[in-house]
């Protein structure tokens, strides 16, 4: 397998870095020949909050390519935030740059405006010990992949260890009835547990949806078109995250979006948060202290299972490129073990590999608080999970109807009302009023 080629990299990253690039100027170029006369390519991406990890496509990736093929790589980033625009007036208008980074369901929305690249990302996932199931679930639009998948931006917990342990806790609690009895006491103690519940972009839905499945919850049945909010399931979801926000939790995180928690978490004003790998990266740059106590761990588990939301990144070639030949030979060569390995590497373990063959790759072995990011991708899903991807599963999560939904109740509203609600809502988006 690709997992036991990088184990031979025992030494650093740095190391890693060094003989992916000495590979990545002249290698894999196999399976691409027959080159193009495309001079340039457009490559778009949102600024990445790993420096290195733009920098080392800058410095190192364009470079090497366009050394071996003539083909200039231009690397187009946009602002934090501000990519889907971008995405949207180029897949409007019909032109701008050649290939783009996704996010989310993107391959979904604009699915009309991507070529298939199937057999780019099967080839990958043949010399990389091939895809996770969730990576399929964020691409594979009407049986076509409609972008090839490159790593997820994990949402999981995040705790203080010297605090649970002064609580009584040496591990982090296995299910959301034991996070709810330490929640209590490290409330108690002047510790509590910050979870957002407003209008964010990731850090809401990282916890939610994985609280709405753990106990069988779903906004939608398997067949897409069965609302099925409406449920005893839901209803113990919904109960147990009043009780976590009542009994552990301030107020005040009910207008939380995602910078509140981070910064409540480096002020040393909560015990827990479920976030990105973020926290730990500037702990350990910026606030040593607090780095060393900081821990990860996969989400609790409900009575059917544990759960994560999928935050997957994946990179498709719009239709209205003029030498799709040059874009397709481009992401066959990103893709191929010297290159993709080298990039992940550069951002340490900020994007989750959605390859096997890089389950083992040195990078996860820098620092074992990183490995819970890679082991949640077996249990992770898109919101919407276990209903296909549509257009009304992506307007149930724009609307945010499942963290309004458990929002309303943490804020004093019944059970009933607010699933009542929900399915209304839901009703209205899946055409069904």
């Amino acid at each position: 397998m690709i997992g036991k080629k990088y184990e031979v990299f025992a030494g650093s990253r740095r190391d890693f870095l060094k003989a992916a690039a000495i590979g990545a100027a002249g290698s894999a170029f196999g399976p691409t020949a027959g080159w193009s006369q495309a001079k340039t390519l457009g490559f778009m991406h949102e600024s990445s909050f790993i420096k290195p990890f733009d920098e080392y496509f800058q410095k190192k990736l364009a470079p090497a390519y366009e050394k071996a093929t003539g083909v200039k790589v231009n690397y187009e980033l946009t602002s934090v935030g501000g990519l889907q625009t971008r995405v949207a007036t180029v897949a409007e208008t019909g032109s701008g740059p050649d290939i783009t980074l996704n996010f989310f369901t993107w391959p979904f929305l604009y699915n009309e405006k991507y070529i298939d690249v199937s057999d780019i990302a099967e080839e990958a996932g043949k010399k990389n010990g091939g895809w996770y199931d969730a990576a399929k679930e964020a691409v594979i639009v009407n049986g076509n992949w409609k972008a090839v998948p490159f790593g997820n931006v994990g949402q999981i917990m995040c705790w203080r260890q010297d605090w649970f342990h002064e609580a009584g806790y040496d591990k982090f609690p296995d299910t959301w009835e034991e996070l709810l009895e330490a929640g209590t006491k490290l409330k108690a103690a002047g510790h509590p547990i910050g979870f957002e519940l407003g209008h964010g972009f990731g850090d809401n839905h990282g916890w939610l949806y994985p609280l709405l499945w753990s106990y069988g919850g779903r906004e939608v049945e398997p067949d897409g078109k069965t609302i099925a909010i409406d449920s005893d399931e839901t209803a113990q979801a919904v109960d147990m995250a009043r009780k976590l926000f009542k009994q552990t939790m301030a107020e005040e995180v009910l207008g939380w979006t995602d910078p509140n928690n981070n910064k409540a978490w480096l002020s040393e004003q909560i015990s827990c948060t479920n976030n990105a790998a973020s926290i730990l990266f500037v702990a350990k740059r910026d606030f040593p202290d607090i780095g060393k106590v900081t821990q990860h761990a996969l989400n609790p588990a409900g009575p059917k299972g544990r759960f994560h939301i999928l935050a997957p990144w994946s990179h498709s070639i719009f239709t209205h490129t003029e030498d799709k030949e040059a874009a397709r030979a481009f992401l066959r060569w990103l893709m191929q073990p010297e290159q993709v390995g080298a990039w992940y590497a550069a951002a340490d373990t900020y994007y989750a590999p959605f390859l096997h063959g890089f389950d083992n790759a040195p990078m996860w072995q820098s620092d074992p608080r990183w490995l819970p990011y890679r082991d949640s991708l077996a249990t992770s899903h898109l919101p919407g999970w276990p209903a296909p991807i549509t257009r009304a599963s992506t307007e149930s999560v724009a609307k945010y109807v499942v963290v309004d939904m458990f929002a309303k109740a943490c804020a004093g509203a019944s059970t009933k009302d607010v699933i009542a609600q929900a399915k209304a809502q839901l009703k209205q988006i899946y055409g069904q009023a």
